[in-house]
């Protein structure tokens, strides 16, 4: 039987890059997704990650892990804070989106682009970069560039305008880092038109937490 493994998506954009990626580097899991897309809008309303937002993030957690989950995966990367809440709460192998891409970023260099397009994901994802320097006791820095206007772009459809806009701000501070993080897996399917107009090794979240998440399950 194959292992079963939901989804966790607050933008319906994260889900064709993450199916994406589960083709390429992991055909043989089942997939299952839920979908609050009301959670990027109530961190606005909300001004950030209340306990409220926290609550719902560990509620969608405990939801999959009771339908049989065999593995969960986050796939927005604006609330890692909760996730980290969320994963104390089940006994099943939980991935925030970004975790491997981190770890992969600090092998690569000290000096880490993080590219976004929607304005929280940057300092998440420089926040956990930084957070996971400090813990192998480097030093690191880190430049981010937001494709301001993307994220909605990209949530209409545009995908070519959103992929273009993701190119531009790439090649803002290419010239300034070993290796540039693609901040969100809804960036992911513009990886092949970032890595064509720049120099450094551009990472994405949902190849390397696929790979994470199947060595996890392989492992026990």
């Amino acid at each position: 039987m194959p292992p079963r493994i939901v989804l966790i998506h607050a933008v319906a954009t994260a889900i064709p890059p993450i199916q994406h990626a589960f083709r390429e580097g992991w055909p043989g899991a089942a997939l299952s997704n839920l979908l609050d897309d009301d959670l990027v809008p109530a961190y606005t309303r909300e001004g950030g990650l209340t306990p409220h937002i926290t609550e719902r993030i560990c509620a969608l957690a405990l939801y999959a892990a009771r339908s049989g989950a065999d593995g969960i995966l986050f796939t927005c990367s604006v609330f890692p804070q909760a996730e980290d809440m969320a994963k104390q709460l089940v006994r099943v192998p939980l991935l925030k989106p970004d975790e491997a891409m981190i770890a992969a970023a600090l092998d690569a260099g000290g000096r880490i682009g993080v590219v976004a397009t929607n304005p929280p994901a940057a300092p998440a994802a420089t926040a956990q970069l930084l957070a996971g320097a400090k813990a192998r006791g480097a030093e690191v820095q880190v430049v981010e560039s937001v494709a301001e206007g993307a994220f909605a772009i990209g949530n209409a459809g545009d995908t070519a305008t959103h992929d273009r806009m993701v190119v531009e701000a790439a090649q803002r501070i290419a010239d300034q880092v070993d290796v540039l993080c693609l901040a969100q897996v809804s960036m992911a399917l513009a990886r092949g038109a970032v890595q064509a107009k720049v120099q450094v090794p551009v990472l994405t979240s949902p190849a390397t937490a696929v790979a994470r998440l199947k060595k996890l399950l392989d492992d026990r």
